[in-house]
């Protein structure tokens, strides 16, 4: 796998993670916390940054797992002609 496909994967497995690590530890602000204009369902502290860094670390352990899968093999995305 060329260094473009490689980077492609690790792009597309960091925005699936990053989907899957949002709700973490998500508490939402209670009923009468609620300022004018704002959701209820509103984070009180997102840590975005924490969970952007959780998901480099899980990404990249997913990207060595599936690079290690594609180049041993086992699965091929090579058309024989």
């Amino acid at each position: 796998m060329d260094w473009v496909s490689g980077l492609t994967v690790y792009f597309v497995l960091w925005w699936l993670v990053l989907f899957m690590v949002l709700p973490w530890g998500i508490r939402t602000i209670d009923a009468e916390d609620v300022a004018k204009g704002q959701a209820p369902s509103a984070p009180v502290q997102p840590r975005i940054v924490t969970k952007m860094l959780i998901t480099t670390g899980i990404t990249a352990v997913l990207w060595i797992l599936v690079e290690g899968v594609i180049l041993s093999g086992w699965i091929s995305f090579r058309v024989d002609s």
